[in-house]
Protein backbone atom coordinates (compact mmCIF):
# COMPACT_ATOMS: atom_id res chain seq x y z
CA UNK A 1 0.00 0.00 0.00
CA UNK A 2 1.48 3.36 -0.89
CA UNK A 3 1.34 6.45 2.03
CA UNK A 4 2.37 9.04 1.14
CA UNK A 5 1.46 12.61 0.51
CA UNK A 6 0.61 14.09 -2.42
CA UNK A 7 2.26 16.98 -2.21
CA UNK A 8 2.77 18.73 1.53
CA UNK A 9 3.94 16.89 4.78
CA UNK A 10 4.40 13.54 5.40
CA UNK A 11 3.31 13.99 8.98
CA UNK A 12 4.37 10.22 9.56
CA UNK A 13 8.21 10.22 8.05
CA UNK A 14 8.56 14.14 8.32
CA UNK A 15 9.48 14.48 4.20
CA UNK A 16 8.47 17.57 2.29
CA UNK A 17 6.96 17.33 -1.15
CA UNK A 18 6.21 21.39 -1.10
CA UNK A 19 8.30 21.20 -4.15
CA UNK A 20 5.47 19.07 -6.13
CA UNK A 21 3.19 22.27 -5.91
CA UNK A 22 5.75 23.43 -8.18
CA UNK A 23 5.71 20.94 -10.51
CA UNK A 24 1.46 21.16 -10.79
CA UNK A 25 1.74 24.93 -10.97
CA UNK A 26 4.51 25.31 -13.70
CA UNK A 27 2.31 22.37 -15.48
CA UNK A 28 -0.41 23.77 -15.40
CA UNK A 29 0.80 27.42 -16.89
CA UNK A 30 2.39 25.65 -19.82
CA UNK A 31 -0.91 23.65 -21.17
CA UNK A 32 -2.53 27.15 -20.64
CA UNK A 33 -0.61 28.20 -23.78
CA UNK A 34 -0.79 25.12 -25.93
CA UNK A 35 -4.60 24.65 -25.00
CA UNK A 36 -7.70 26.35 -25.79
CA UNK A 37 -8.53 26.56 -22.17
CA UNK A 38 -8.04 29.60 -20.42
CA UNK A 39 -7.32 29.53 -16.76
CA UNK A 40 -9.33 31.75 -14.65
CA UNK A 41 -8.23 30.63 -10.91
CA UNK A 42 -6.79 27.87 -9.53
CA UNK A 43 -4.89 26.77 -6.21
CA UNK A 44 -2.12 24.11 -5.40
CA UNK A 45 -3.50 22.74 -2.08
CA UNK A 46 -1.42 20.02 -0.27
CA UNK A 47 -3.03 17.37 -1.60
CA UNK A 48 -5.54 18.52 -4.02
CA UNK A 49 -6.06 20.78 -6.60
CA UNK A 50 -8.88 23.35 -7.83
CA UNK A 51 -9.03 25.09 -11.17
CA UNK A 52 -11.45 27.05 -12.99
CA UNK A 53 -11.44 26.76 -16.63
CA UNK A 54 -13.31 28.41 -19.21
CA UNK A 55 -13.78 26.46 -22.79
CA UNK A 56 -13.08 28.25 -26.00
CA UNK A 57 -13.85 26.28 -28.54
CA UNK A 58 -14.22 29.46 -31.16
CA UNK A 59 -10.09 29.80 -30.60
CA UNK A 60 -9.69 26.54 -31.51
CA UNK A 61 -11.74 26.94 -34.52
CA UNK A 62 -9.62 29.53 -35.43
CA UNK A 63 -6.33 28.40 -35.78
CA UNK A 64 -5.30 27.24 -39.17
CA UNK A 65 -4.42 23.34 -39.65
CA UNK A 66 -0.72 24.22 -39.33
CA UNK A 67 -1.16 25.58 -35.75
CA UNK A 68 -3.52 23.15 -34.47
CA UNK A 69 -0.79 20.34 -35.48
CA UNK A 70 1.86 22.83 -33.75
CA UNK A 71 0.46 23.31 -30.34
CA UNK A 72 -0.52 19.03 -30.24
CA UNK A 73 3.24 18.55 -31.22
CA UNK A 74 4.39 20.76 -27.43
CA UNK A 75 2.44 17.74 -26.07
CA UNK A 76 2.69 14.70 -28.09
CA UNK A 77 5.01 13.22 -31.11
CA UNK A 78 1.66 12.95 -33.58
CA UNK A 79 1.95 10.55 -36.21
CA UNK A 80 4.53 10.60 -39.36
CA UNK A 81 2.08 12.06 -41.61
CA UNK A 82 1.27 15.39 -39.01
CA UNK A 83 4.81 15.16 -38.96
CA UNK A 84 5.63 15.22 -43.04
CA UNK A 85 3.14 18.12 -43.03
CA UNK A 86 4.94 20.41 -40.10
CA UNK A 87 8.15 19.78 -42.12
CA UNK A 88 6.28 20.60 -45.22
CA UNK A 89 7.33 17.48 -47.15
CA UNK A 90 5.18 16.48 -49.91
CA UNK A 91 1.84 14.66 -48.77
CA UNK A 92 0.61 11.77 -50.78
CA UNK A 93 -2.79 11.66 -52.22
CA UNK A 94 -3.86 8.37 -49.87
CA UNK A 95 -2.67 10.24 -47.08
CA UNK A 96 -4.48 12.90 -47.01
CA UNK A 97 -8.08 11.74 -45.24
CA UNK A 98 -5.87 10.73 -42.39
CA UNK A 99 -4.25 14.16 -42.06
CA UNK A 100 -7.39 15.98 -41.91
CA UNK A 101 -8.83 13.52 -39.28
CA UNK A 102 -5.47 13.87 -37.32
CA UNK A 103 -6.13 17.65 -37.39
CA UNK A 104 -9.64 17.86 -36.60
CA UNK A 105 -9.05 15.08 -33.51
CA UNK A 106 -6.31 17.22 -32.35
CA UNK A 107 -8.46 20.69 -32.53
CA UNK A 108 -11.17 18.81 -30.73
CA UNK A 109 -8.95 17.69 -28.27
CA UNK A 110 -7.27 20.65 -27.49
CA UNK A 111 -10.49 22.69 -26.17
CA UNK A 112 -11.42 19.05 -24.15
CA UNK A 113 -11.07 19.41 -20.20
CA UNK A 114 -10.58 15.80 -19.96
CA UNK A 115 -7.03 16.19 -21.84
CA UNK A 116 -5.78 19.11 -20.28
CA UNK A 117 -6.30 16.83 -16.92
CA UNK A 118 -4.93 14.11 -18.51
CA UNK A 119 -2.16 16.19 -19.56
CA UNK A 120 -1.49 17.76 -16.15
CA UNK A 121 -1.76 14.34 -14.57
CA UNK A 122 -0.07 12.29 -16.28
CA UNK A 123 3.84 13.84 -16.24
CA UNK A 124 3.09 14.79 -12.75
CA UNK A 125 2.57 11.14 -11.43
CA UNK A 126 5.02 10.26 -13.75
CA UNK A 127 7.66 12.25 -11.93
CA UNK A 128 6.21 11.50 -8.39
CA UNK A 129 6.40 8.10 -9.14
CA UNK A 130 10.23 8.26 -10.55
CA UNK A 131 11.02 10.41 -7.01
CA UNK A 132 9.22 7.95 -4.81
CA UNK A 133 10.98 4.93 -6.94
CA UNK A 134 7.82 3.17 -7.19
CA UNK A 135 4.59 2.39 -10.07
CA UNK A 136 1.58 2.62 -10.24
CA UNK A 137 -1.63 5.12 -9.49
CA UNK A 138 -0.67 8.30 -8.12
CA UNK A 139 -3.59 10.09 -8.12
CA UNK A 140 -6.87 9.25 -5.86
CA UNK A 141 -9.24 9.21 -8.50
CA UNK A 142 -10.24 10.63 -11.70
CA UNK A 143 -10.96 14.44 -11.55
CA UNK A 144 -14.67 15.86 -10.74
CA UNK A 145 -15.86 19.39 -12.55
CA UNK A 146 -18.99 21.38 -11.87
CA UNK A 147 -20.59 23.60 -14.89
CA UNK A 148 -20.39 27.32 -13.91
CA UNK A 149 -23.19 28.53 -15.88
CA UNK A 150 -23.52 32.18 -15.25
CA UNK A 151 -21.18 35.55 -13.87
CA UNK A 152 -22.31 35.12 -10.37
CA UNK A 153 -21.04 31.55 -10.02
CA UNK A 154 -17.68 31.94 -12.19
CA UNK A 155 -16.87 34.75 -9.82
CA UNK A 156 -18.01 32.76 -6.53
CA UNK A 157 -16.03 29.92 -7.78
CA UNK A 158 -12.97 31.89 -8.54
CA UNK A 159 -13.30 33.33 -4.94
CA UNK A 160 -13.93 29.83 -3.12
CA UNK A 161 -10.62 28.61 -5.11
CA UNK A 162 -8.43 31.65 -4.62
CA UNK A 163 -9.17 31.51 -0.80
CA UNK A 164 -8.51 27.88 -0.10
CA UNK A 165 -5.42 28.36 1.48
CA UNK A 166 -6.85 31.42 4.23
CA UNK A 167 -9.48 28.64 4.83
CA UNK A 168 -7.01 26.09 5.50
CA UNK A 169 -4.68 28.35 7.53
CA UNK A 170 -1.71 27.83 4.99
CA UNK A 171 -1.53 31.63 4.40
CA UNK A 172 -2.37 34.47 6.38
CA UNK A 173 -3.80 37.15 3.63
CA UNK A 174 -4.74 36.10 0.21
CA UNK A 175 -1.40 37.72 -1.65
CA UNK A 176 0.54 35.42 0.40
CA UNK A 177 -0.82 32.28 -0.78
CA UNK A 178 1.86 30.34 -2.70
CA UNK A 179 0.65 28.13 -5.77
CA UNK A 180 -2.51 30.44 -6.19
CA UNK A 181 -3.83 32.12 -9.53
CA UNK A 182 -4.36 34.85 -7.05
CA UNK A 183 -0.86 35.60 -5.88
CA UNK A 184 0.07 36.26 -9.70
CA UNK A 185 -2.59 38.40 -10.16
CA UNK A 186 -1.55 40.61 -7.58
CA UNK A 187 2.15 40.66 -8.07
CA UNK A 188 1.35 41.40 -12.03
CA UNK A 189 -1.10 44.14 -11.10
CA UNK A 190 1.70 45.68 -8.71
CA UNK A 191 3.22 46.61 -12.14
CA UNK A 192 -0.09 47.91 -13.44
CA UNK A 193 -0.10 44.28 -15.68
CA UNK A 194 -1.95 41.30 -15.81
CA UNK A 195 -0.25 37.52 -15.92
CA UNK A 196 -0.09 36.25 -19.82
CA UNK A 197 -1.39 33.06 -18.77
CA UNK A 198 -4.56 33.90 -17.04
CA UNK A 199 -8.02 34.72 -18.60
CA UNK A 200 -7.67 38.30 -17.47
CA UNK A 201 -10.39 40.94 -16.00
CA UNK A 202 -11.47 43.42 -19.08
CA UNK A 203 -13.36 45.83 -17.14
CA UNK A 204 -17.19 46.52 -17.00
CA UNK A 205 -17.10 47.12 -20.55
CA UNK A 206 -16.88 44.16 -23.21
CA UNK A 207 -16.69 46.02 -26.59
CA UNK A 208 -13.70 46.05 -28.48
CA UNK A 209 -12.31 44.16 -25.52
CA UNK A 210 -10.46 41.09 -25.81
CA UNK A 211 -12.05 37.63 -24.38
CA UNK A 212 -11.76 38.23 -20.41
CA UNK A 213 -14.06 38.65 -17.09
CA UNK A 214 -16.07 41.28 -17.57
CA UNK A 215 -15.18 43.32 -14.05
CA UNK A 216 -12.34 45.07 -12.81
CA UNK A 217 -9.57 43.38 -11.40
CA UNK A 218 -9.19 45.80 -8.80
CA UNK A 219 -12.45 45.96 -7.55
CA UNK A 220 -12.28 41.70 -7.45
CA UNK A 221 -8.99 42.07 -5.76
CA UNK A 222 -10.44 44.38 -3.11
CA UNK A 223 -13.40 41.84 -2.97
CA UNK A 224 -11.68 38.75 -2.05
CA UNK A 225 -9.46 41.13 0.17
CA UNK A 226 -12.24 42.02 2.62
CA UNK A 227 -13.72 38.44 2.28
CA UNK A 228 -10.45 36.44 3.10
CA UNK A 229 -10.30 38.67 6.24
CA UNK A 230 -13.62 37.58 7.44
CA UNK A 231 -12.41 34.40 6.98
CA UNK A 232 -9.18 34.43 8.17
CA UNK A 233 -10.73 36.44 11.45
CA UNK A 234 -13.12 33.88 11.52
CA UNK A 235 -16.04 36.66 12.22
CA UNK A 236 -19.58 37.62 10.76
CA UNK A 237 -17.25 40.98 9.41
CA UNK A 238 -18.88 43.11 6.27
CA UNK A 239 -17.65 43.87 2.81
CA UNK A 240 -17.44 47.69 2.62
CA UNK A 241 -19.55 49.66 0.04
CA UNK A 242 -15.82 50.18 -2.69
CA UNK A 243 -15.52 46.38 -2.52
CA UNK A 244 -19.13 45.28 -2.60
CA UNK A 245 -19.27 46.85 -6.39
CA UNK A 246 -19.07 43.34 -8.30
CA UNK A 247 -21.67 41.77 -5.54
CA UNK A 248 -24.28 44.72 -6.28
CA UNK A 249 -24.27 44.14 -9.77
CA UNK A 250 -24.37 40.38 -9.47
CA UNK A 251 -27.36 41.13 -7.20
CA UNK A 252 -25.99 38.80 -4.46
CA UNK A 253 -25.98 40.04 -0.93
CA UNK A 254 -22.64 39.85 1.02
CA UNK A 255 -23.94 37.29 3.69
CA UNK A 256 -24.93 34.89 1.00
CA UNK A 257 -21.72 35.56 -0.65
CA UNK A 258 -19.59 34.69 2.90
CA UNK A 259 -21.08 31.53 2.67
CA UNK A 260 -20.57 30.47 -0.78
CA UNK A 261 -16.91 31.30 -0.96
CA UNK A 262 -16.30 29.55 2.79
CA UNK A 263 -18.49 26.53 1.78
CA UNK A 264 -18.83 26.50 -2.25
CA UNK A 265 -17.57 22.63 -2.55
CA UNK A 266 -20.65 21.42 0.20
CA UNK A 267 -23.44 23.88 -1.26
CA UNK A 268 -22.68 22.70 -4.98
CA UNK A 269 -22.35 19.48 -6.48
CA UNK A 270 -23.71 19.75 -10.18
CA UNK A 271 -23.72 22.76 -12.17
CA UNK A 272 -24.09 26.54 -10.51
CA UNK A 273 -25.77 29.00 -11.74
CA UNK A 274 -29.15 31.05 -11.27
CA UNK A 275 -32.44 29.27 -11.45
CA UNK A 276 -33.11 30.31 -14.70
CA UNK A 277 -29.56 29.88 -16.35
CA UNK A 278 -29.90 25.95 -14.50
CA UNK A 279 -32.79 25.89 -16.69
CA UNK A 280 -31.89 26.65 -19.80
CA UNK A 281 -29.04 24.17 -19.09
CA UNK A 282 -30.96 21.49 -18.29
CA UNK A 283 -33.60 22.08 -21.68
CA UNK A 284 -30.88 22.08 -23.31
CA UNK A 285 -29.37 18.78 -22.27
CA UNK A 286 -32.86 16.78 -22.36
CA UNK A 287 -33.25 16.81 -18.69
CA UNK A 288 -36.68 17.34 -17.20
CA UNK A 289 -35.43 17.71 -13.55
CA UNK A 290 -33.52 20.47 -12.10
CA UNK A 291 -31.47 18.62 -9.74
CA UNK A 292 -29.86 21.08 -7.55
CA UNK A 293 -32.09 23.66 -7.61
CA UNK A 294 -32.34 25.16 -4.42
CA UNK A 295 -28.85 25.50 -4.18
CA UNK A 296 -29.65 28.64 -6.83
CA UNK A 297 -31.12 30.78 -3.62
CA UNK A 298 -27.38 31.45 -2.52
CA UNK A 299 -26.73 33.49 -6.09
CA UNK A 300 -29.14 36.34 -5.34
CA UNK A 301 -30.11 38.45 -2.48
CA UNK A 302 -31.97 37.28 -0.39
Amino acid sequence: MRKAWLTGVDKDSGRSYEHRREWVESRLIELAGVFSIDIAAYAVMSNHLHVVLRIDIESANRWTDREAVEHWHQLFKGTEITQKFLKCEIIESHEINALKHSIALYRSRLSDISWFMRCLNEPIARMANKEDKCTGHFWEGRFKSQALLDEAAVLACMAYVELNPIRAKMANTPETSDHTSLKLRVKAALKGKQPEKLLPFIGNECLKQPKGIQFSLKDYLELVDETGRILRDDKRGFISASASKILTRLNISSDNWIHITSEFGKLFHGPVGTLQELTSYCEHLGKRRRHFAHCCDYLQTS
